[in-house]
């Protein structure tokens, strides 16, 4: 536990980190902190725009209450942490154009070079997954999935490179499945159906289509097995269970190592499963 409280005293050295840290100490905090807690997660992307006291009022707390979040997080301030912010975001993720500047001012790394960086942030994301792993969640999440009568499959952006393997690996293997699209405001909810299930995917800056689905599907009574990249995403209130994946980024460019690990996980072993019933 020494340790632990010596941890807290130094301020987070990256955005990942502060949400690893925010994990760790968010069942501990005071209401008020909760809900700064709360508000910075689903709106990550103002954080480095934005004025304490607009983020207090967002939150719904005095600016000083704010500040404790800030501090207990182990920043000396509002300020502090939105340097870090600032740091590693621009209006939350740079474009790609941005991207690409930033990796060329940082020296340019040749072809080679980018891909080992690349190759070792995909490591560092899966040691970070297996220390993580939470072995229950993830038998949950196999057995909700493996028990459905179709497979709903859900992600888009980013997350839709995660969703759409995992659907090809389960068709392959002849599991029923569907993969929603949400495109054109056309809602494809009629096509879950009682004793199906929905596989949501959805990384910060989340998006709003994949929520509402998963909303919607979980008051309908429908399973929602959620994958994101923190364990206090909105998919958190709809899920019945919520796996975690970060990813550690070179120059803000991320390879979906963890997420697309675990979503393989989950479609052979449901593939399995599926198998063993047959």
């Amino acid at each position: 536990m020494a340790s632990t409280a010596g941890e807290q005293t130094r301020a987070p050295a990256s955005v990942s980190e502060l949400f690893d840290r925010l994990d760790g100490i968010g069942a501990s905090l005071p209401k008020r902190l909760v809900q700064c807690a709360e508000f910075l997660r689903h709106n990550i992307h103002l954080v480095a725009v934005s004025t304490v006291a607009d983020l207090a009022a967002g939150a719904g707390v005095q600016p000083s209450a704010f500040m404790r979040f800030c501090q207990a997080l182990g920043f000396s301030g509002y300020s502090d942490m939105q340097a870090l912010f600032r740091a590693e975001y621009t209006q939350f993720r740079p474009d790609y154009a941005e991207r690409l500047s930033q990796l060329r001012e940082r020296g340019g790394p040749g072809p080679a070079s980018l891909a080992a960086s690349l190759a070792e942030a995909g490591h560092k994301s899966l040691v970070s997954l297996m220390n993580g792993l939470d072995e229950q969640k993830l038998a949950l999440a196999c057995e909700t999935l493996s028990s459905a009568g179709t497979i709903h499959l859900v992600g888009l952006r980013r997350a839709f490179s995660i969703v759409s393997y995992m659907g090809y690996m389960l068709d392959k293997m002849q599991v029923p499945t569907v993969i929603h699209r949400t495109s054109g405001q056309i809602e494809s909810d009629h096509a879950i159906r009682t004793g199906d299930a929905l596989f949501a995917v959805s990384f910060a800056p989340f998006s709003q289509e994949t929520l509402q689905l998963a909303g919607r599907a979980a008051k309908r009574g429908i399973p929602v097995v959620a994958l994101s990249d923190t364990a206090d995403c909105p998919l958190k209130s709809d899920a019945k269970v919520l796996l975690v994946a970060r990813e550690v980024d070179v120059g803000a460019f991320r390879v979906p190592t963890a997420a697309m690990t675990l979503a393989t996980t989950l479609a052979v072993a449901v593939g399995g499963m599926h198998k063993e019933r047959d």
